[in-house]
């Protein structure tokens, strides 16, 4: 359905755009891959060996505006404390910001559960 909005909260203010449930499905794939990369990485660091490294995660998504996220899991030492490079952009306009992991998760669950 055309009329679908996701709304990512950044920091300060959100953006909203176009996009479509699989789209949502996938990118919510894509994170959940992400927050295992991160869990791997967590508990290797807390239990005193050194991680091996994980990939990172690079999400893309064309439709009405072109949507990429980010994310080393390397360097973050928990899920929690994880931000993603999040970059929004058309024609016209570029927006890109460091967004929460978590928020954006929230962010993600909320529209599926709209969407159906």
């Amino acid at each position: 359905m055309p009329g679908n909005h996701l709304t990512l909260n950044l920091v300060e203010g959100s953006v909203s755009f176009s996009f479509s449930p699989e789209a949502a499905r996938e990118f919510k794939a894509a994170l959940d891959e992400l927050m295992q990369s991160l869990k791997a990485v967590a508990t290797k660091t807390s239990g005193g060996g050194k991680p091996s490294p994980q990939r990172p995660m690079e999400y893309r998504y064309t439709g009405e505006v072109f949507l990429e996220i980010f994310c080393n899991p390397n360097i973050w030492p928990t899920p929690f404390a994880a931000k993603l490079l999040l970059t929004v952009r058309d024609a016209t306009i570029r927006l890109t910001t460091e967004v929460e992991l978590t928020r954006v998760i929230e962010d993600i669950n909320q529209y599926l559960e709209q969407v159906g």
